[in-house]
């Protein structure tokens, strides 16, 4: 405490200094927060506040960034599906062309003019796959693949897209067939060895290369990663291994069943005698007792809407030798019982087509042999089977692309249409995935707009000014730092009254 009446000490505007000083401090701050509209500046005015701060700013930079680029990848994918369109239009145009080359009405040269369309076609879908780009990125020849857009502030907030090959040779139609038997027994068509009795066709030594596929599951797997499997029992019917994949969910397999089978026939003494019927067995039942094999195939299809069996046969009227052709249209099995002795019954041999080399009908009635069929798989994408490879399964399927597609024939117009039907699946399904994604891509940039909305909020919070506070605080201040200085003022009143009292 200094003296009382020093002149060299002025505690009071000492005092007053100080005060003006923080004030001014004060005011400064205050003037900055009112000419910003921030309350937090720089670290100094609130240091956790600025850590905050500046989080929710990165968050808010990075939800503006991915809100442009998911808008982005909207817009590429905008491109390829106007691509896909386009493709999907010139491939109705070869399904129409195709039907029209399966009617008999057109002569060598019309077909000649019609496949020179469907080749001027096809090479147009595949000129759009390879000529299709955005910013220089090509989206339809088949390299647009495992691409991510990132539509988030973070890493790892991203969708990932791929886009099939759409060019000509790259789509259309993948299958693959095999033959479904049953695993040997007495009531089996591949019974016996070395062409011994034992049903109505018996086997010879070609029974390990024609395979025997025993109870279990035909397995599948698509390009997708999607797997499946189908329970196939002892005498499953082609039909019915078709039906069961079908109705599986998750694979774009398609099956179809078809059981046509070619006998070379040798009638008996008696001719033929034997009993035919379809999967209902004795249900259907229906019996052949003729003279010949024109008589067996109009006895065969004179029951066909019991039996579900047709036949055709090649030879003249009375022939008791040739071919018979037994078809089951849908795939389900045809089932042949031995009515009497071979010699008095005849003959009825698979071809050698078939790896079968059967040389008996039945050494014995009501012996029995069934003829399972095919399945025909089919997808729009490339898969793979398992379970049998001894019967043709576990190979992988194989394409028949639009750009192989002939229409100068009837047989070449029937496959084409098919090819065009899977390229049409394949190229609608890409359509679909990348309309899911659009969607996704379009409720992420909602998502980020709002969640934008909501981190400005949160960033006001904690940086914006309250201008009506700070507009308070600055009039409170600015009224100290006057009655400061007037205090300073009033100060040095007292100190120079004490210079009256020198002499």
């Amino acid at each position: 405490m200094s003296a009382v009446g020093s002149i060299l000490t002025n505690q009071g505007a000492l005092d007053a200094l100080n005060s003006i000083s923080n004030t001014s401090n004060t005011n400064n701050t205050l003037e900055q927060e009112l000419s910003s509209g921030l309350a937090i500046n720089s670290p100094q005015n609130n240091p956790a506040g600025y850590i905050t701060a500046q989080g929710f700013t990165s968050q808010e930079n990075g939800l503006v960034q991915a809100t442009s680029n998911a808008n982005e990848g909207n817009s590429l994918l905008s491109v390829a599906d106007g691509a896909i369109q386009q493709q999907i239009g010139v491939s109705q145009s070869l399904n129409s062309i195709a039907v029209q080359a399966a009617n008999g009405t057109n002569d060598p040269s019309e077909a000649e003019s019609l496949q020179n369309v469907v080749t001027q076609l096809a090479s147009q879908i595949t000129t759009i796959a390879t000529q299709t780009e955005f910013n220089n990125i090509n989206l339809l020849d088949g390299t647009f693949s495992g691409t991510q857009f990132q539509v988030g502030a973070n890493e790892g907030q991203t969708i990932s897209l791929s886009i099939e090959n759409t060019s000509a040779n790259s789509l259309g139609l993948n299958q693959s067939s095999a033959e479904t038997t049953s695993n040997g027994g007495a009531t089996s068509i591949y019974t016996g060895t070395g062409g011994t009795a034992g049903g109505v066709l018996s086997v010879g030594a070609s029974a390990a290369a024609a395979g025997a596929f025993t109870a279990g599951a035909v397995k599948y797997t698509g390009t997708n990663g999607v797997t499946g499997s189908v329970t196939v029992t002892k005498n499953s019917s082609a039909y019915n291994i078709a039906s069961s994949v079908n109705k599986a969910a998750g694979t774009s397999l398609t099956a179809s069943a078809t059981n046509i089978s070619t006998l070379t026939a040798t009638g008996g003494t008696n001719g033929f005698k034997f009993k035919i019927a379809g999967s209902g067995g004795t249900a259907d039942n229906t019996t052949i007792n003729a003279s010949t094999l024109s008589a067996v195939a109009s006895q065969v299809n004179g029951d066909t809407n019991i039996t579900g069996i047709s036949a055709t046969y090649t030879g003249s009227s009375n022939a008791t030798t040739g071919t018979l052709t037994l078809t089951q249209a849908n795939g389900k099995n045809i089932i042949l019982t031995a009515s009497g002795a071979a010699a008095a019954s005849g003959s009825l041999s698979a071809t050698a087509a078939d790896q079968k080399t059967a040389t008996a009908f039945g050494s014995a009635a009501g012996q029995v042999g069934i003829i399972q069929g095919k399945v025909h798989f089919q997808s729009s994408a490339a898969f793979g089977l398992s379970g049998g490879s001894a019967i043709g399964l576990g190979k992988a399927s194989t394409l028949t692309s639009l750009a192989d597609i002939n229409v100068t024939t009837t047989a070449g117009a029937n496959t084409a249409m098919n090819v065009v039907k899977f390229e049409l699946q394949g190229l609608n399904n890409q359509a679909g995935q990348i309309g899911a994604v659009q969607q996704r891509l379009q409720a992420t940039v909602n998502n980020l707009n709002t969640t934008s909305q909501n981190v400005n909020t949160a960033l006001g919070v904690v940086q914006d000014a309250n201008i009506p506070q700070v507009s308070n605080s600055l009039t409170e201040s600015q009224i100290q730092a006057q009655a400061g200085v007037a205090a300073l003022k009033g100060s040095t009143t007292l100190q120079q009254a004490y210079l009256s009292l020198l002499p």
